[in-house]
């Protein structure tokens, strides 16, 4: 009996062992899904990334009763946290930005800003189409083969990708919103010079939180651009971007609060605008016009000019027609240089008729953009005319004064902003323009010492005629001239060259 009982035994355990060699293999044959190697731990959470759960499955009921687009509102997928906050240009994560940005107008575009649809995602709108990101950029890090906000595998992605939120729009405006409507003497595509005018535009709407609107207009769509001095004064628009350089024949004061020829740099013009009376100045006399205005903008100095013909000696220069600006202009009249004040638009074409030999316009980054390169190959430094360049926010006086101190406050600082972000973009561009512009076979060349000398010394004429000639160049010169002297003992301190 006992041996029988042990033959029983044997058969059983010999029958288990037979079965597991046989019919395991069936079971988890090559290829399949949980090899036979793979942890208990690591088996349990691999179906959390599979695409379609084993049939009849709980977790495949839940799925199929669920939407899609709830699945992709909830910001979640299986495998991952339930909320996954991806930082933006605005600093809002994709989770919140999708639960709270309503659709609303850009404001100085009159288009739909981006609309949500959950998880970061969203609606193929367009976004500005000026001072904002470019076409593409940014919108997206995911790789071309990403279909969805997520990976449908881990084989798909090393990381998991979720598209950014837009960029952060505030509220539509509401009742109580105030709108002005600015006119600006820069095309929003025109490097710093109009991109400069457009970020006021998007940033006042931002810093206000939607409570004030100082909508951009592209140059001439309100009034012609060398008419925006009257239009504001008279209260036909409210405001307007621009230099206070283009209203010289106006008052002539106003252009050394533009660019002075051989003048301060940029830390020192900022130092004698706001420390040592220029600011004062420049408000007196705009409000004796009917208009309040606002440094609203600074570049770092500019190129000479551009010229057909090599330039060796103050003689070369008699003769030439120029496009030129500003009291610049008269430093060339009185070295034999026709000069005449053209826009951004019409300098290539002049210079393809044949009506302009030279053109001074901006820095590198600004001129490439403009195409300067392919009419003329001698480009010439320094831009002794234009050593630093304030640009303003021109207001109505009147509709200034309505305005609550928040909103005044709100003006003044981002105008503050727009000075600080313009000097350090111009600052940083310019020589990978520079680069560009040399691979297009230009001649980058800087001004012999006979030719600044005698451009220096005409500058001392024409300062001495205007101050005769106007009382409040004379008295705004005498101003900048005392300060600057006072300066270059520190100038000459602080430098360790």
């Amino acid at each position: 009996m006992r041996n029988a009982i042990i033959g029983i035994v044997i058969g059983i355990v010999v029958g288990v062992v037979v079965g597991a060699t046989v019919v395991a293999p069936r079971l988890n044959p090559v290829g399949s899904e949980f090899p036979s190697g793979i942890s208990p731990k690591i088996k349990a959470i691999l179906p959390l990334f599979d695409k379609t759960p084993p049939p009849g499955s709980q977790q495949t009921e839940k799925l199929s009763e669920k939407p899609v687009e709830k699945l992709q509102k909830d910001n979640r997928h299986p495998g991952f946290p339930e909320q996954v906050d991806v930082p933006t240009a605005s600093g809002a994560p994709s989770g919140v930005a999708s639960e709270t940005l309503p659709e609303a107008e850009v404001p100085g575009t009159g288009k739909k800003a981006e609309k949500t649809t959950g998880a970061g995602k969203t609606a193929p709108t367009k976004l500005p189409e000026a001072g904002q990101l470019a076409s593409g950029e940014g919108l997206s890090s995911k790789p071309e083969k990403a279909k969805t906000d997520f990976p449908e595998s881990v084989a798909d992605s090393e990381t998991p990708q979720v598209s950014p939120a837009p960029v952060y729009t505030p509220p539509p405006a509401g009742p109580k919103t105030v709108h002005l409507k600015m006119a600006s003497a820069y095309a929003s595509t025109l490097p710093q010079l109009g991109t400069l005018a457009k970020r006021l535009d998007q940033d006042i709407w931002r810093v206000s939180d939607g409570t004030l609107e100082i909508k951009f207009y592209e140059p001439d769509a309100l009034v012609p651009t060398l008419e925006m001095f009257d239009a504001v004064r008279a209260g036909a628009i409210d405001a307007a971007f621009s230099t206070p350089g283009f209203w010289g024949n106006k008052i002539p004061a106003l252009q050394l609060f533009a660019a002075v020829p051989f003048g301060p740099s940029a830390k020192e013009f900022l130092a004698w605008i706001y420390f040592g009376g220029g600011k004062e100045q420049f408000e007196e006399i705009y409000h004796a016009n009917g208009i309040h205005s606002v440094f609203c903008g600074l570049i770092s100095p500019e190129a000479s000019g551009w010229f057909r013909k090599r330039i060796r000696t103050v003689e070369d220069l008699k003769g030439l027609k120029m496009r030129f600006f500003g009291l610049g202009a008269k430093v060339m009249q009185r070295l034999g240089v026709a000069t005449t004040q053209l826009a951004s638009g019409d300098i290539f074409v002049a210079f393809e008729s044949g009506a302009i030999d030279a053109a001074e316009f901006s820095m590198p980054a600004i001129d490439l953009k403009l195409g300067l390169h392919r009419m003329a190959k001698n480009y010439y430094f320094p831009g002794w005319h234009q050593p630093a360049t304030l640009f303003e926010l021109m207001i109505n006086l009147k509709k200034w004064q309505s305005l609550s101190a928040s909103a005044k406050a709100q003006i003044e600082a981002v105008c503050g902003d727009n000075i600080r972000y313009g000097l350090a973009e111009g600052e940083a561009g310019q020589f990978k323009a520079l680069k560009k512009i040399q691979s297009q076979g230009v001649e980058v060349r800087r001004w012999p010492g006979e030719i600044l000398e005698a451009l220096n010394a005409a500058w001392a004429d024409v300062a001495r005629d205007e101050a005769k000639a106007d009382r409040d160049f004379k008295r705004v010169w005498e101003s900048l001239k005392a300060f600057r002297q006072e300066y270059s003992i520190w100038k000459e301190l602080s430098l360790p060259y």
